[in-house]
Parts: C-alpha cells; sequence; structure tokens
C-alpha cells in the first residue's frame, strides 16, 4: 500500500499552507488553492472527483498540527452522507458550495454519547406546507456552532432519516460545548419543532450512518496517525537536546526502549489507517472489509496515539506539563479523538461482529 506522487504532493502543499497560516486561518487558503474540501466530491458537483486516499493524506496533516479547520465535519461527515443518501437534487443543492469550503456543514447525529444508528431518538414528522418538523437534542456536533447547513438524523414512522436544516433556522438552538481538547470545537444542537428538508428516501438514514460512519473511522484514524507521528518526532528531537549526567537523554537504554515502542505503536497505526483507505477507495458501501478495516483502525489508531501522546508528556520531563508546551493539546486530542465516533472497545465489538464472533468468542 503506497500513494501516489500525486497524494504526496497534496500533502506537501497541505503542510506548506498549515505551516504558514496556522489555526482558523489556515481554512481559507486550504479550500480556495488546494480545493481540499472538494477532493471527495465529483466533479459534476463541483469538485475534484478524488477519494478517499486524499482525505487519507489530509486529514493525516491536519492531526500533526492539530488544526481546527471544520474539515472532519464538513468534507467528510456531511459530504459523505450527501453522497450516500443517492438524493441528486440534495446534492446539486448543497455540494457545490460544501466543496468550494463557502458553505460550512455539520452532521447533528449522536445522542447520549452514542453514535449507533439504533440510537437515534430525536423525532421527525410531517409539517403543513414547509417541510418536516424536528425535535430532539444531538451532541457533539463537530463546528455545529457555526455551520451553515445542519445534516440531522431523526426517526420518523419509516425509520431513521436524514434532514437538512438551516443553521440559523427557526426552532433550532446552538451552543458551543466546553470540551477538554480545546482544538475540536463541538456543539450540543437542540431542535424545538425545526424545519427540516428529507434528504434521501425516508427511513434510508440507518443505511447511511453506518457507511459514513466507515468512512469517517477512516478519515478520523489517518488524524490521529498524523498527530502521533509528530508527538514521536518532537519527543526524539527532545531527546537529542537534552542533556542530564553528561549525555543526551536519548542515549540512555531505558529511553531508547520507549522510543522505539512509540515508534512500533505508530508504524502499526500508519498500517491500519492506510488500509482503511484503501479499503474506503475501493470497496462498496455497505462492504464488510470496509466496516472490518475502519474498525480496526479506528481501535488501534486510537489507543497507538493516547498512549504515544502520553509518552511525549513523560519523556519531556517538567516541560511536559506546562501549559505553554504543546504535549498537553496532543494528550488532550488524543483522548478525545478516542471516543469521538465512538471508542476502542465499541469498535473491536463491530469488528467481531464483522467477523461473526459471537459473544465469547476467544
Amino acid at each position: 500500500m503506497r500513494l501516489t506522487e500525486e497524494q504526496e504532493e497534496l500533502r506537501s502543499a497541505v503542510r506548506a499552507v498549515l505551516g504558514r497560516r496556522p489555526g482558523q486561518a489556515a481554512w481559507r487558503p486550504l479550500t480556495e488553492q488546494i480545493g481540499v474540501a472538494g477532493l471527495a466530491v465529483p466533479e459534476e458537483y463541483g469538485g475534484a472527483g478524488c477519494g478517499a486516499l486524499e482525505v487519507h493524506v489530509v486529514m493525516e496533516e491536519l492531526g500533526r498540527e492539530l488544526s481546527p479547520v471544520p474539515y472532519l465535519g464538513s468534507a467528510v461527515l456531511v459530504t459523505q452522507a450527501l453522497l450516500a443518501s443517492d438524493d441528486k437534487t440534495a446534492c446539486a443543492r448543497l455540494l457545490p458550495g460544501l466543496a468550494s469550503g463557502v458553505v460550512v456543514g455539520a452532521m447533528a447525529w449522536a445522542e447520549d454519547g452514542s453514535w449507533d444508528p439504533s440510537a437515534v431518538r430525536a423525532e421527525a414528522a410531517p409539517g403543513n406546507e414547509d417541510g418536516w418538523r424536528i425535535t430532539g437534542t444531538k451532541e457533539h456536533v463537530l463546528d455545529g456552532a457555526g455551520a451553515d447547513v445542519l445534516l440531522v438524523a431523526a426517526r420518523t414512522g419509516a425509520g431513521v432519516s436524514l434532514f437538512e436544516v438551516s443553521g440559523d433556522g427557526p426552532g433550532v438552538h446552538r451552543e458551543a460545548a466546553v470540551t477538554m481538547d480545546s482544538t475540536r470545537t463541538q456543539s450540543r444542537v437542540v431542535l424545538t419543532g425545526a424545519v427540516g428538508r428529507l434528504v434521501g428516501a425516508e427511513g434510508a438514514g440507518d443505511r447511511v450512518l453506518r457507511h459514513v460512519l466507515d468512512l469517517v473511522c477512516a478519515a478520523l484514524a489517518a488524524e490521529q496517525v498524523g498527530a502521533a507521528s509528530r508527538c514521536l518526532e518532537r519527543t526524539l528531537a527532545h531527546a537529542r537536546e537534552r542533556v542530564q549526567f553528561g549525555r543526551p537523554i536519548g542515549s540512555f537504554q531505558a529511553v531508547k526502549h520507549r522510543l522505539a515502542d512509540a515508534y512500533v505503536l505508530v508504524e502499526s497505526a500508519r498500517s491500519a489507517a492506510l488500509g482503511a483507505a484503501f479499503a474506503a477507495a475501493e470497496a462498496a458501501a455497505g462492504s464488510p472489509e470496509l466496516t472490518r478495516c475502519a474498525a480496526t483502525a479506528k481501535s488501534a489508531c486510537s489507543e497507538a496515539f493516547s498512549v504515544v501522546a502520553g509518552e511525549m508528556i513523560q519523556l519531556h520531563g517538567g516541560i511536559g506539563i506546562t501549559w505553554e508546551h504543546d504535549a498537553h493539546r496532543y494528550f488532550k486530542r488524543a483522548h478525545g479523538s478516542s471516543q469521538l465516533f465512538g471508542p476502542p472497545s465499541w469498535h473491536r465489538a463491530r469488528l467481531a461482529a464483522a467477523l461473526g464472533l459471537g459473544p465469547g468468542t476467544p
């Protein structure tokens, strides 16, 4: 599994922009100069017609810098949900703006800390002449406070369905959530009779969400690998420069062992994330192979990032626990992303189910 020369050039371009424009300021050059928001959007909707491997490259670079741009929520979650809905009218209406980065979308999905489609309890009922009326509370909505459009998962008589809701529409109350990881903004969205437009077929939301869950887990795994790799790079640099007892701490055997273990974790996670990206690029929607690879990557990369971020703090010593050093930001991102879209244990259960292993099976 190797990336092409063009994909490596994309990596260099994204890294260069992030190096020049830190924070939210990177979103405009990323979308206008490189077109990252439209990479996975078909050309007919104003995108570049690329796929999961290009998304993998972008996510890995965003993870290295802990970039707060709304790529994961808008360009991955919302965009892929629209494409999976097979609603050409909705795609033609929404995707051009999302692909350009001018419009930011947010997926209002999780309830009670769960991303399992069966856990959706928000309700949608037919309105008079202005679409559906949606009531419910959504948590962990990525970039939800500033999104222009919300894609809401709600339950109708036919099952879980998706609805387009204006971010500033009546009956929509959004509030920023206070999270441990300040580099990834999340919101709580309360819908009280909010007006929504059905996206895709009524009752098809369960299928769409399960497919999108696989895609977003593959993308998040790439981000986790990028961040874990950066943790290791910075820790290696510190081990070469920090001198104790007249020699760099990286020369001590105990430190070498810990760095070697961290390297193995990062490279193993990289293989899992890349495998999920290739599966997402090649497998059809609903493919058991994609589910297996995505669940494996989310579990492995979450745990690898958490361990390596912890080692970054430990091996930096006293400076690693100061507010001024970035170690705490990577540590918080590691633990926050580990729970995002389900903890590793839940994805191991998904993997077991995809492999046909029942409870208690070794």
